[in-house]
């Protein structure tokens, strides 16, 4: 069986737009993969406020998303993409998070080149550290890569905010050279700002697609002919599910009728995994007496 990063890989080859739901735990995950969506990615967004319940300002520890990644990893079958955010320390730090990534059963991971702790890309305040560090940590993920982790590195700047798109693309492009396998240039702010990213730096680009952000929610069929590899959805799932649970909350308050804002309890069942579990465990006396 091909290994998640083999899978990656595998799909990257092909010269298209894949279209990647993020997830924020398993469930969703599952989702996705229900859907026939190639890949996933967890965005770290929406897993610190399913998780913690609290904004991704740097507040969830290495420890918490590792279990993440490691709880949705399990769960699908498709290439999870992971949030590794600024790598959670030094150099060696970003060292032992590619690895422990690597052994939770992500394809990739994200390293960036904000200052710990870092802020959600489409939020104020955030700020970058100088080029040296950021190469460093992109230098010390490949040297995890070279020591053993099967794993594909997706290098992430967000120097465009504070130092504009051309020192933004400065950086990328040596990630590029230190070993990274996808670029991530985040918030541009006009199509020619992503054209631009996607005619002059080499290999697979993401785009970071936030409704209501800064950058522009492009069709899919003219992102694929401005050159995206990727084009990642970070909040849309999220955002649909709290806002059906807000709705239906309200109803329950209220004594309303809910039962239209509901999937079918077969389907849920379904989806879960319950009848996957039922035939499987069909094969065992000891489990039909459960």
């Amino acid at each position: 069986m091909p290994s998640p990063a083999d899978k990656l890989r595998a799909l990257l080859a092909q010269d298209k737009l894949h279209v990647m739901p993020c997830c924020f735990d398993a469930l969703s995950a599952r989702l996705i993969e229900q859907a026939g969506f190639g890949l996933t990615f967890m965005s770290g967004f929406a897993a610190s406020a399913s998780r913690i319940g609290q904004p991704d300002l740097g507040l969830m520890s290495y420890g918490e998303v590792l279990d993440q990644t490691r709880n949705i990893a399990d769960a699908v079958r498709i290439p999870l993409l992971a949030d590794g955010d600024t790598g959670y320390g030094n150099a060696m730090n970003v060292r032992r998070t590619v690895a422990g990534f690597a052994k939770a059963g992500a394809a990739a991971v994200m390293i960036e080149d904000q200052v710990a702790p870092k802020r959600c890309g489409h939020t104020p305040g955030k700020a970058v550290v100088a080029r040296e560090e950021a190469f460093d940590r992109i230098r010390a993920a490949n040297d995890a890569k070279a020591a053993g982790a099967d794993i594909l590195i997706l290098a992430r700047t967000d120097a465009r905010h504070e130092h504009g798109l051309g020192e933004a693309i400065g950086r990328a492009a040596k990630f590029s050279e230190l070993g990274a396998d996808i670029l991530f240039v985040e918030a541009p702010r006009t199509v020619q700002e992503m054209e631009t990213i996607c005619r002059e730096l080499p290999g697979p680009k993401m785009a970071n697609i936030v409704e209501g952000g800064e950058t522009p929610d492009l069709p899919h069929k003219e992102l694929e002919d401005l050159g995206f590899a990727i084009a990642a959805y970070p909040l849309t799932l999220m955002a649909s599910a709290m806002k059906a649970m807000v709705h239906t909350l309200e109803r329950l308050k209220s004594g309303q009728d809910r039962t239209a804002d509901l999937m079918d309890f077969g389907e849920l069942r379904e989806r879960i995994g319950f009848n996957d579990y039922y035939e499987v465990s069909s094969r065992y006396e000891t489990s039909r007496r459960d």
